[in-house]
């Protein structure tokens, strides 16, 4: 894998996760935090779990310790996770910048686990949002980012 691949993984991890959240915007505060009875209780819960993930990698591959994540009570509604997420966005960003293509050797397969991970929670979300009655987010195949990217 080439740095360039790592960088389009990374720029398809927050095009999917874009597309999750814009769907998830018309949700009231009760959907939003409802008990739904998934790996994750509510939409707030998994999408918070996903937020985490990127937060936690992130220390790890900077060779730093886990601390206890934020808990997902701590974000009141999605405009919170959102900021979390594109501030944490903008971390991973500059992580794989500073990379360099002798740096993605052990990095790769821990950055495809973690879209990979993201498109598990992902897809339980567009269940969530089908289940609270709110139209699924656009596509998050890969394939339609590339056509997107394409044209």
């Amino acid at each position: 894998m080439t740095l360039e691949d790592v960088r389009t993984v990374v720029d398809y991890h927050y095009w999917a996760r874009d597309r999750l959240l814009e769907a998830c915007a018309p949700l009231t505060s009760d959907q939003f935090t409802r008990d739904l009875s998934s790996s994750f209780p509510s939409v707030r819960d998994t999408l918070v779990h996903l937020y985490t993930a990127d937060w936690g990698w992130h220390l790890l591959w900077q060779g730093q310790s886990l601390t206890d994540p934020p808990a997902a009570d701590s974000f009141p509604d999605l405009a919170s996770v959102r900021s979390a997420w594109q501030d944490q966005e903008r971390k991973v960003r500059s992580f794989v910048a500073n990379l360099g293509e002798e740096g993605i050797g052990g990095f790769w397969q821990r950055l495809l686990h973690l879209v990979n991970h993201g498109s598990y929670h992902r897809g339980q979300v567009t269940t969530m949002l089908r289940q609270l009655g709110v139209n699924a987010p656009k596509s998050q195949d890969m394939i339609m980012f590339y056509k997107e990217r394409a044209s």
